[in-house]
């Protein structure tokens, strides 16, 4: 946009600048150039280079100090956005501010997901500072976690647990999962269909712990077996879908002879499409499976594990910790709120304060323009916005201080390149859907 303001020494200092974003390259990642995460890499930095025999797991956008993003303007004295915003907390508005301690409150990440990622759930605020208090090497942070995972493809996933017929159903069809559940806790579960909620949430306790704390070796003999039943079943052509035959065995390809592959028969399976949404609040179990998405959540690393992966793993905390309430796989999909004033925005805005995402679509041109089509989360706080494009590039739109109209309008700047529209008039300390177009 190349506009410029004032700072207090009378200097010109940028209203928007670039950021270079920070890739992780966790095991579970996509291979090369075949993860959206390089090429978006690829794209921000001509000098990047991808590596076709390394993984590219995450693109994380924000200032979380494993992954504090690095200022590209060579304008700007601090080199780090979390130590820029350190020393300029007017960006983040007094809302913000007061309510998260002069921090920027979200994070921001695009996922490439080859293989699966842990059996895992995220802490509420009250466990995280536990959990980091006692063992901050396996816990970074005391933040919680919330997050909302958004497909850009076909995304498969684990989330929540599915209802107790269902699980009372895989039981009976397949007697390795039910020998590591045991006898009592199969009975409390099958006795609980009768009973109220809260002795459904027992009986789910009860199953999924004593399955989770089984004995490894037991637990690999039982997998072998039922490895090789669904094996010889699909050799004679028949269908396992039944019984996640097919998944049981990716995941234990992928993981063997380990625990979570049996947490498919106690968690919903979801294929989300692109666009569409799950929102994963503190305590709920899950696992990404397969696929690219956008995820964002409140600022934090935080993750207790217990199964797929290679990671440090707390199964009793896990355990503990959850929240067990069950429900059909279609009322863990979280759908956006579509702008009445333009049809093609979408706001995905969770129960939670520390962030919302927003979706922007452009159809077409106009007067024979190219118009790019953009991804992007919004955060207006007080007089300030913030900017994540899905081109691994990240915006920081500063505060305008005294420049900010008492009521700005809907067109808050036109230019010959670029156009940010708010759907509607808006004052300072507003929300607002916005939408940003370019003109290439």
């Amino acid at each position: 946009m190349g506009e410029v303001r004032s700072g207090a020494a009378g200097m010109a200092s940028p209203r928007v600048f670039p950021l270079s974003c920070v890739v992780q390259q966790y095991a579970w990642g996509k291979m090369g150039s075949n993860s959206e995460v390089a090429r978006l890499l690829a794209s921000s930095d001509p000098l990047a280079r991808i590596s076709e025999d390394k993984p590219y797991a995450e693109l994380w956008m924000g200032a979380h100090p494993r992954g504090d993003a690095k200022i590209l303007d060579s304008r700007i004295s601090q080199r780090t956005l979390g130590q820029w915003i350190a020393e300029n907390q007017d960006c983040l508005g007094s809302k913000v501010k007061d309510t998260f301690n002069g921090k920027l409150p979200f994070l921001f990440k695009v996922l490439s997901v080859e293989t699966a990622l842990s059996i895992q759930a995220h802490p509420n605020k009250e466990l995280a500072e536990k959990l980091h208090l006692q063992a901050p090497q396996h816990y970074p942070d005391a933040n919680h976690k919330p997050e909302m995972a958004i497909a850009l493809t076909s995304f498969q996933g684990l989330c929540g647990f599915r209802p107790v017929e269902e699980i009372v159903t895989f039981l009976t069809k397949v007697p390795e999962f039910q020998f590591l559940v045991g006898d009592n806790a199969t009975t409390q579960l099958k006795q609980s269909l009768s009973h109220d909620s809260q002795a459904m949430a027992s009986a789910l306790q009860s199953g999924f712990s004593h399955l989770m704390e089984s004995k490894k070796q037991l637990v690999v003999e039982q997998l072998n077996l039922l490895v090789k039943r669904i094996s010889q079943q699909v050799a004679a052509g028949n269908n396992v879908e039944d019984i996640c035959g097919e998944l049981l065995l990716q995941l234990h390809q992928q993981y063997p002879g380990d625990i979570g592959c049996f947490a498919i028969y106690f968690l919903n399976l979801l294929t989300l499409k692109p666009g569409e949404a799950m929102f994963l609040e503190a305590n709920v179990p899950h696992a990404y499976l397969k696929g690219d998405c956008v995820e964002c959540m409140a600022c934090s690393d935080n993750t207790v594990r217990a199964g797929l992966t290679s990671k440090f793993i707390d199964v009793p905390t896990l355990c503990e910790m959850l929240s067990y309430t069950s429900s059909p796989s279609k009322d863990r999909l979280f759908p956006p709120k579509r702008s009445q004033e333009d049809p093609y925005l979408s706001l995905y805005a969770p129960p939670v304060p520390d962030f919302a995402v927003m979706k922007m679509e452009v159809s077409r041109g106009h007067g024979g323009c190219p118009w790019l089509f953009l991804w992007g989360l919004i955060t207006l706080a007080k007089d300030t916005l913030w900017l994540y494009l899905g081109l691994g590039f990240l915006f920081l739109l500063s505060s305008f201080g005294e420049r900010w109209p008492r009521a700005c309008p809907s067109s808050l700047y036109q230019g010959p390149d670029v156009g940010l529209h708010a759907d509607k008039s808006l004052s300072s300390g507003e929300k607002a859907v916005l939408g940003v177009v370019l003109c290439l």
